[in-house]
């Protein structure tokens, strides 16, 4: 908890701050990046940093995390700092590195604010800084503990021992140990991390979740083949550097570097109904968590949304149905862009993602994934159903800027 002098200087100086963060974060990841081209280079998303993403994101972060010490709500504090803490543990991330933020991020706050930040202002802000940095330090600290490794010690490697088209840009490695002995578990919807070096010579790092039940004792991921696109506002968006190195040069027998599994985005330990809702290659986690649920025969009632450009670009489109028709009590609703010759019917539909006519149980648990736009969309659509906002659990692909939105 801050002292209550630190308070009182966050809540005067915070819409300044607030109005600055965008040119504080810019500034800090391009100062730190200079004095360590290694963490550009061989930790961070380059591509998440070209397009700003990044920057948005730990702002966000930053100004949520400050907000909530001024009206606490230690369930939204739990929330971002869970994510965050799951992301570093699966980056392998230690805590010595969380000196070399604060370096820079001071230097990048000073510079931006100026005058402004006087003694008293700069030791507040430190204040904050170690409680949001000692909190995630711990948190980390227990889940590396709870994955029987040392801090920051993840990874690993391992064989691909199946590689599978599951549609026309997707592919999925089944992952196996190098001695054979069983990989260890993990929790459906969880991912890992792969790390891979590329012709310039930067070691790339990307999340994916497991699209497999635990119960195998192998490990897969799907990966979707991402070309440049254009963006709703014109920009263009870069090629996937891993995903399009893993689509063109992984295959049965290589080797690959991977952490252990990690991730909150977990089935709640309850019997309350579920539904989950995914888009495109969000579909992965909802893969895992459908595949654990038709292996043990969950009896609970199952409601599965899934939205694709069209059933060609749906990977795992028949695995997903097979599994739904596995569970007695499961239901299934797609809706593709283009549906092609086919004609829509009962449970499929042409056009985008629609709640309107979809009944959700009181109590459901929510679980979704897919691009940001969409979950955003499917977020508050499923408040205007009476779903309670601590039901929707989700899952981002990238920087993550949902913790941040309002509540």
């Amino acid at each position: 908890m801050l002292s209550a002098t630190a308070t009182e200087i966050i809540r005067a100086t915070l819409p300044a701050v607030g109005a600055g963060i965008d040119d504080i974060t810019t500034l800090f990841y391009r100062r730190m990046f200079a004095a360590h081209p290694e963490l550009e280079r061989d930790l961070f998303n380059r591509g998440n940093q070209s397009q700003g993403g990044q920057q948005k994101a730990l702002a966000g972060a930053i100004a949520a995390f400050a907000a909530l010490q001024l009206e606490p709500d230690q369930e939204r504090v739990d929330l971002i700092l869970s994510r965050i803490a799951n992301k570093h543990a699966s980056l392998g991330v230690e805590p010595a590195q969380y000196q070399i933020v604060h370096t820079y991020l001071f230097q990048a706050i000073a510079e931006v604010l100026g005058e402004a930040v006087t003694a008293e202002v700069v030791a507040a802000w430190d204040e904050l800084y170690w409680l949001m940095a000692e909190t995630l330090i711990a948190m980390e600290a227990g889940l590396y503990r709870a994955a029987g490794v040392a801090d920051g010690q993840v990874w690993r490697q391992v064989r691909v021992r199946e590689r599978r088209h599951e549609s026309g840009d997707a592919v999925s490695f089944v992952l196996t140990s190098l001695d054979g002995a069983p990989l260890p578990s993990f929790s459906p919807g969880q991912y890992l991390s792969v790390g891979v070096y590329l012709e310039d010579g930067a070691r790339q790092i990307r999340q994916y979740s497991l699209s497999s039940a635990p119960a195998s004792g192998d490990w897969r991921i799907t990966v979707k083949r991402v070309d440049a696109h254009l963006l709703p506002d014109g920009a263009i968006a870069p090629a996937g550097e891993v995903s399009n190195f893993l689509y063109r040069n992984v295959f049965e027998g290589d080797v690959l570097d991977v952490t252990t599994p990690f991730g909150d985005l977990v089935l709640q330990d309850d019997d309350a109904p579920l539904l989950l809702i995914s888009a495109g290659i969000g579909c992965t986690p909802m893969m895992g968590m459908l595949s654990h649920l038709a292996e043990t025969a969950d009896p609970r009632s199952i409601s599965v949304i899934h939205a694709d450009r069209a059933p060609a670009s749906h990977a795992h489109r028949a695995e997903l149905a097979e599994l739904v028709d596995r569970l007695p009590l499961a239901v299934m609703h797609r809706w593709y862009e283009d549906l092609g010759a086919r004609r829509p019917e009962n449970g499929l539909r042409e056009g985008r993602a629609d709640l309107a006519e979809i009944t959700i149980a009181e109590g459901t648990h929510v679980y979704l994934c897919g691009p940001l736009p969409f979950m955003l969309g499917m977020r508050e659509a499923l408040l205007g159903k009476g779903v309670a906002a601590q039901n929707i659990h989700y899952e981002v692909f990238g920087p993550d800027s949902w913790a941040a939105a309002p509540a």
